[in-house]
């Protein structure tokens, strides 16, 4: 799981992301919200945002609006000094899932995290499709049609972001950043190589690969329509 922390105190940034990562959540941090939104308008995509209201460049509430114009489902959980209720109810009605006010138990923040991206997954299903290919996110099995094949967990992840964004051209900067969680280094082709494990295992002979390379682009999986019953 990968939270984004919008935050631009240091000490505070450094303290939440370190005890997150060692709740075993992968943590990027942006300390203004104008870099947040560019990040997110590139195309990196998180499972969770954790955003501060005072931020330098920009007032929470403003980034708060923004994200929700284009993104109405990842899960944001609003830190803020500012707890009055008036305050609480303008993020909540703004489109924050949660609203912490600080100083708070960083074991209370953890809670509400996990009961966020348990309510995401639930609201979610378990079971991700394309066409009579299916990748059941509990029971962590794939298939397609009457063929169930294994895969490591590198490659579970990878075929997932691909099936929550089926038919989007993704770059290989955007895959790295949803699947490994790092920044896009361009001497590597660790992406290319899982393609080709992926595309060994789930495609069917004869066929066009369901993972279509887009030149100049990345790649993209094609959407595909469940067949008739």
């Amino acid at each position: 799981m990968r939270v984004l922390l919008i935050e631009d105190e240091n000490r505070v940034a450094s303290f939440i992301s370190q005890g997150l990562e060692g709740a075993g959540y992968a943590t990027d941090v942006a300390e203004r919200g104008g870099d947040a939104l560019a990040r997110l308008r590139g195309g990196q995509s998180w499972d969770l945002i954790l955003l501060d209201v005072g931020l330098p460049d920009m007032d929470g509430f403003e980034v708060l609006a923004q994200i929700r114009k284009a993104d109405q489902l990842t899960p944001i959980i609003m830190l803020t000094a500012r707890g009055d209720v008036p305050s609480r109810v303008k993020g909540l009605d703004l489109g924050a899932d949660d609203y912490l006010p600080k100083p708070f138990d960083f074991d209370e923040l953890v809670a509400r995290i996990r009961a966020q991206l348990r309510h995401d997954r639930q609201q979610q299903g378990s079971v991700l499709q394309a066409g009579d290919l299916a990748l059941d996110l509990k029971a962590r099995r794939a298939s397609r049609g009457d063929r169930a094949f294994d895969l490591t967990s590198r490659e579970f992840s990878l075929l997932e972001f691909f099936l929550r964004h089926q038919g989007q051209v993704l770059s290989r900067a955007q895959i790295l950043s949803g699947v490994w969680g790092y920044d896009f280094d361009p001497r590597t082709n660790v992406v290319d190589v899982y393609v080709g494990y992926l595309r060994n295992k789930i495609d069917e002979p004869r066929q066009e690969s369901l993972i279509e390379t887009v030149r100049g682009g990345g790649y993209r999986f094609r959407t595909t329509k469940a067949p008739a019953v």
